[in-house]
């Protein structure tokens, strides 16, 4: 390689997008982890024009406090990009700022972004388009649940069972992975935004209360659980009220929590039992000792390490860092070129 292409190589900052639903994380090459912000993109249009008034963290405090002229959009719904043009503003915006606010690198980056394993070859096709577009040279796909087993660091290269079970914001993805390749995956359009919106048709059920996606994340986040609590708790929650059209404050316990998101929690778990029926004999033995890890937002509900545990009877490890585990797995991939062209494709 000439000197030429190595500095050209170096100022182009490679990077690994974690594009997630709920969050995108970005890990530049030889930086580590750069950016982690919500997948959000505020639109103003005026006079029929239309034109991203703020991404990210900016953004997400807009949510539902928004005149008519400005909305604030989540252009990722279950894992998979629902409005490819405001997405790729979001992620040309990222990899302006990981540049520090350059509009133009001196080349453009090759951009290694996961997807879900369950997701089709139209969604893989919108994601390689919108960061193609958005200015990447190169776009190569990693399916979720390898770049989180990585994450973590499990030894998926080994002749042996490795169990992921990674629970973002549109996706929860269930794998087996053994010789760097993946046994048997089951993707379910189940994970935190469901829990969020349980939430939000409980409020409306139980006591006439509307309340907003942030608020609901906050009762989750605050007094959730997925199994009983040593000493249950209780919050207050401000809404309107569905009858009066008037603001109201009630107060909710974390078991009532507990029991609106318990359809979503059983969705989950038979997601995983049934990976965990499909997997091979010799696999399944390794998993008795091993056990499963569980990674990305979804893994820091309390109590889900032990629903997970009485409902399979195997170990049940959370990761150390469940959020950035997909992000780094993905950046760890990119240092190894060899071993990356094994697990992507950059022709989907």
């Amino acid at each position: 390689m000439s000197i030429f292409s190595r500095l050209f190589k170096f100022s182009s900052q490679d990077m690994a997008i974690d594009l997630g639903t709920a969050n995108t994380v970005v890990y530049v090459r030889g930086r580590g982890i750069v950016l982690n912000e919500p997948s959000v993109v505020a639109v103003e249009t005026l006079n029929g024009v239309k034109r991203v008034k703020a991404v990210g963290d900016d953004a997400k405090l807009m949510m539902g406090k928004t005149p008519d002229s400005i909305e604030a959009i989540r252009p990722l719904r279950d894992g998979v990009i629902a409005d490819i043009d405001v997405a790729e503003q979001m992620i040309k915006h990222f990899i302006t700022k990981v540049h520090g606010g350059k509009q133009r690198p001196w080349r453009f980056p090759e951009i290694v972004i996961c997807v879900p394993s369950g997701s089709t070859s139209v969604e893989r096709r919108a994601i390689r388009d919108a960061a193609s577009n958005a200015g990447a040279s190169q776009v190569f796909l990693i399916e979720e649940p390898m770049a989180a087993a990585i994450g973590v660091g499990l030894p998926v290269q080994d002749a042996s069972g490795n169990m992921i079970v990674d629970i973002g914001g549109g996706t929860t993805e269930v794998a087996i992975i053994s010789l760097s390749g993946i046994v048997y995956s089951r993707s379910v359009r189940t994970a935190g935004d469901e829990l969020d919106e349980s939430v939000i048709h409980y409020m409306k059920r139980a006591y006439n209360l509307m309340i907003g996606e942030r608020t609901a994340e906050d009762i989750k986040i605050r007094i959730g659980s997925a199994a009983a609590l040593p000493k249950e708790t209780n919050m207050e929650v401000k809404g309107r009220d569905l009858v009066s059209g008037l603001p109201k404050t009630i107060t909710v316990t974390s078991q009532e929590t507990r029991e609106a998101m318990g359809d979503p929690l059983d969705t989950i778990v038979n997601a995983v039992r049934t990976t965990l029926e499909r997997c091979p004999p010799e696999l399944a033995a390794d998993l008795v000792d091993r056990g499963l890890v569980l990674a990305g937002g979804g893994a820091l509900l309390r109590g889900l390490d032990k629903l997970l545990r009485e409902e399979t009877g195997l170990p049940v490890h959370i990761a150390e860092d469940p959020l950035s585990a997909v992000a780094e797995g993905t950046g760890k991939v990119l240092s190894e070129i060899s071993f990356l062209r094994k697990l992507t494709s950059s022709e989907l």
